[in-house]
């Protein structure tokens, strides 16, 4: 295969690689719209490649300059991916949406540890990352629609937690930038959305971006 059109390598340096991709269809299809984000947004760094893919799953470049990093977040997913770090998500479309190829980690919903919302009048996602407890430390959380799940997180952390990852972009009008806000006020490995944009979408495309990039290195590591 071509560099241009390989499914294995660096897109860094201009290969393309999608996991999902299963066609010849398919995956023409998603190098050439990460061929326009690589010549609109730049291709210069790990970060740049998130902000590209980021940017492609909502149909708008605009939200390549709305997308923050802080404390080496793409360093710390891979480390902890190849350490086995479980995945948690709020929602199932998130969990659902997290690629199965590339790695051997376990996905989990937060919707599944719910017991007690009712009774307690909390969201559903808030009590299941009270009820993870200390399954929260070492994981990768990925958080795409519930700003309340992010404040209870963020005050999870504050309480002494330490996931390896948080990707927090909830999207909406209550909560969604401040809980986002408040995630950039927390000394920890984060990517994060400015304002009320974001969304499932968004918080996919970045864990994808990642997963992508740790299976390209296993790739160059067996070669």
């Amino acid at each position: 295969m071509s560099k241009e059109s390989s499914h294995h390598g660096d897109t860094i340096e201009n290969m393309y690689t999608d996991l999902g991709a299963t066609t010849k269809e398919a995956f023409e299809i998603s190098e050439k719209s990460r061929k326009l984000a690589r010549a609109t947004i730049g291709n210069a760094s790990p970060e740049d490649r998130i902000r590209q893919r980021c940017s492609v799953a909502v149909g708008d470049f605009s939200m390549a300059g709305l997308i923050r990093f802080q404390s080496g977040p793409v360093q710390a997913g891979l480390a902890a991916l190849a350490a086995g770090a479980l995945i948690i998500t709020d929602i199932r479309m998130v969990q659902v949406g997290v690629q199965k190829k590339g790695h051997q980690n376990e996905v989990a919903c937060a919707l599944d540890f719910d017991e007690g919302a009712t009774e307690e009048g909390i969201t559903r996602t808030s009590k299941g990352f009270r009820n993870l407890g200390d399954k929260v430390d070492g994981a990768i959380i990925v958080i795409g629609n519930a700003p309340s799940a992010l404040l209870t997180l963020c005050r999870m952390i504050s309480e002494g937690h330490r996931p390896a990852l948080v990707i927090g972009t909830p999207v909406g009008f209550v909560n969604a930038a401040e809980s986002k806000e408040l995630l950039r006020t927390i000394d920890i490995p984060s990517i994060s959305t400015e304002g009320t944009r974001g969304g499932t979408p968004v918080a996919v495309a970045a864990i994808n971006e990642i997963i992508t990039m740790f299976a390209e290195r296993q790739d160059r590591e067996q070669s």
